[in-house]
């Protein structure tokens, strides 16, 4: 199965993607999406175009994105939002389903602690995923999101199991 995962950013908007064959992970691809423009609805319409054409290169079978954290700052929350509400739909147009993470998940899943900095992150996801050049942290980030959903997909395949085992 393959897995992308996304860091959504209105700036840099991070993605890896990762194949997952069992237990075992493989590194496929990792970048990350500018946004080009001054105005906002530019922004976002290029970050769609370059998601979109990830997409369309690496076929996923399963996305996941980052869940958005509230700061101080409410307008730059908000346009993070709009940043996340393309890095939702580009793959739901794609007719994935789309998993959602908490970043403090994402960090246990990956480094096993939830307050772990962007380094230790992206030293875990290269540990995890041996011979993997990242593109940059944010793209570190998508990476550690994909990897986060294919352990929780692992998890969930192995309940499905226990559960039709037990009836």
């Amino acid at each position: 199965m393959r897995v992308l995962g996304i860091d959504p950013g209105l700036r840099a908007l991070g993605w890896g993607v990762i194949d997952v064959d069992g237990s075992r992970l493989s590194h496929v691809a990792n970048g990350t999406c500018r946004s080009v423009g001054k105005e906002l609805a530019a922004r976002l319409l290029s970050l769609h175009e370059q998601l979109t054409a990830v997409l369309a290169t690496y076929g996923p079978c399963a996305a996941a994105v980052e869940q958005t954290f509230v700061n101080r700052d409410g307008a730059g929350t908000l346009k993070l939002g709009q940043a996340r509400g393309i890095a939702l739909l580009v793959p739901a147009q794609a007719g994935l389903a789309v998993g959602e993470y908490a970043p403090n998940a994402v960090k246990k899943a990956v480094v096993g602690v939830g307050h772990a900095d962007k380094t230790q992150v992206a030293h875990m996801v290269s540990l995890q995923l041996p011979g993997v050049t990242l593109d940059g942290p944010d793209a570190a980030d998508a990476l550690a999101i994909a990897i986060c959903h294919a352990h929780h997909m692992q998890s969930a395949g192995r309940l499905t199991a226990a559960v039709r085992a037990a009836s």
